[in-house]
């Protein structure tokens, strides 16, 4: 938990910092932000470690298809990093790109998709045979 406070800490000091700054240099006040972000983005990978070793022993336990949690990890992970790109983009001034970035993002998720649909239809198709 002291780990989500530091982190917390660091953004709001970033986030003023970067006000500061960027009225002159408004550059240095983006790449204030997207440091901030990145060091943010790895405490919650660090938190969230316990979770992913859980979704894993439960792929295991469940005897759910093999890579079905890697897919979800993955799509959640591009819809993440779609969604800071985009912010990126628009507080650096370019909300067109930043939105952009975000339906790119959906596209690959959707097409990372199929393949779950298609293993979901075909233990729908198991348990309705197996009646």
């Amino acid at each position: 938990m002291s780990e989500f406070w530091k982190t917390t800490s660091i953004v709001l000091l970033t986030v003023i910092l970067g006000l500061a700054v960027g009225k002159t240099e408004r550059d240095i006040s983006a790449v204030l932000s997207l440091v901030a972000a990145c060091i943010a983005a790895g405490v919650a990978v660090t938190i969230l470690e316990p979770v992913l070793d859980y979704l894993w022993e439960l792929q295991r336990l469940c005897d759910l298809p093999e890579g079905l949690v890697s897919v979800l990890l993955k799509a959640v992970g591009i819809a993440l990093v779609a969604e800071l790109s985009s912010a990126v983009c628009t507080d650096a001034g370019n909300a067109l790109l930043g939105r952009m970035l975000q339906i790119l993002g959906g596209a690959v998720v959707l097409s990372l998709s199929v393949p779950m649909f298609r293993t979901l239809m075909t233990i729908i198709k198991e348990m309705i045979g197996g009646l």
